[in-house]
């Protein structure tokens, strides 16, 4: 299993841990950031998940600190209760409750590498149909190599 963020106590925030920003590089499914695609399963799967971490205001109004942390604002993920929340039968919990159980998830939160393939495998036959740039002839040795290499960690 792989964990996806690492939780900033000092920041009330969270960035993506180093393991997952390498193997979502790698395999090419990183978009605007690496967890585009993992937001949209959190949204009832459609594209108003690539918005889930759309805090540009919070990291501005810690660009400072985070900085003084070793932090670069623009790779920090905030967790706004209305993204959570889509008003159509609720709401059913408050500002801090949301923030509080979305939280915990997010520290929790790890894909198994099958997860993480089968996404890359998906997003690989879009770029291979479209003829994207991003298309990888060698997904499945790349897969190999890191199955090889976080299935021993």
């Amino acid at each position: 299993m792989i964990k996806v963020f690492y939780y900033i106590i000092e920041l009330d925030c969270f960035t993506v841990t180093p393991v997952f920003k390498t193997i979502a590089d790698q395999l090419k499914i990183t978009e605007w950031n690496e967890v585009v695609w993992v937001g949209r399963f959190f949204t009832l799967d459609n594209d108003y998940g690539e918005h889930w971490f759309d805090n540009w205001d919070e990291r501005e109004a810690v660009e400072i600190k985070a900085a003084q942390l070793g932090h670069d604002a623009e790779f920090l993920f905030f967790i706004n209760p209305e993204r959570f929340r889509n008003g159509k039968d609720g709401p059913c919990h408050s500002d801090e409750e949301i923030k509080r159980f979305w939280t915990d998830v997010l520290k929790s939160l790890h894909l198994s590498l099958d997860t993480i393939f089968a996404e890359a495998r998906r997003r690989n036959r879009v770029e291979k149909d479209r003829g994207g740039k991003y298309y990888l002839p060698d997904l499945e040795n790349k897969i190999e190599i890191i199955r090889k290499e976080y299935s021993l960690a």
